[in-house]
């Protein structure tokens, strides 16, 4: 890896990029800090890991790059719009048009098969997939009418992957995707994303602690205790199969 902390957009079109961000919860007459002034920038079509051991604070910055919690302080510009000025109402839209979420545990509704998950979102979408050309993708094409109960963990996250692509988000936003599942699932899980990425160019943010996923992506952002305190590139990407877990 080689450390490319200064202009690490030279090359590249950055999608998203965070400046001072800083991010404080209030317990009882408490104010705790969480995040301490983070810089970062995120590029367009490419696969981002976020490395950083349980309370570093990884989970919350995704939470604001997805708009689903504001900072603190500080700013962050998705295509060149700031979107910590945005009122309740935009930011509904930032996420609705732009962002995709895949979270740890999978959360499909356990009454609707594999299609209907999916169409659950394409409901609301503007320029949605059709929720059977989402499931092909990701390899779930004889498992449309299936419900969460009949599958796998590994299928029913990707059902998951499915739903939040359904959407053609900007960027997908996954919160510990392999966290629930075993190694010969997770690995067919970083496969399913890095296809997505080739094939789509969906820019992909993945949150997690298992430094060997860090190999598999184009960017590594390292948090400690709230701080940026290291970004690399891979110069070379493994495939998520020559990962060690």
């Amino acid at each position: 890896m080689v450390d490319k902390n200064i202009d690490t957009c030279r090359d590249r079109v950055c999608e998203l990029k965070l400046i001072g961000v800083k991010k404080s919860f209030k317990m009882g007459e408490l104010i705790v800090p969480v995040l301490h002034g983070i810089d970062v920038e995120i590029h367009k079509g490419e696969v981002t890991v976020i490395l950083g051991a349980s309370g570093s604070g990884k989970s919350t910055l995704l939470n604001l790059i997805g708009g689903i919690d504001r900072p603190t302080e500080g700013t962050i510009l998705f295509r060149d719009e700031n979107i910590v000025k945005y009122d309740d109402k935009m930011l509904t839209e930032y996420r609705r048009k732009n962002i995709g979420f895949v979270f740890q545990f999978y959360n499909l509704v356990p009454t609707l098969n594999s299609r209907e998950n999916v169409q659950v979102v394409t409901e609301i979408a503007d320029n949605p997939m059709i929720a059977d050309d989402a499931l092909n993708l990701v390899g779930l094409e004889d498992r449309l009418d299936h419900f969460p109960s009949q599958m796998s963990g590994g299928q029913q996250q990707r059902v998951a992957i499915a739903r939040a692509l359904a959407k053609n988000p900007a960027m997908m936003l996954c919160d510990e995707p392999t966290g629930a599942l075993d190694a010969e699932t997770g690995v067919m899980i970083l496969k399913t994303l890095m296809q997505l990425n080739e094939k789509l160019g969906t820019t992909i943010l993945i949150i997690t602690h298992a430094s060997g996923i860090a190999q598999i992506a184009h960017q590594v952002i390292h948090i400690t205790s709230g701080k940026v305190s290291k970004v690399e590139r891979n110069d070379k990407r493994l495939n998520p199969g020559e990962i060690s877990w």
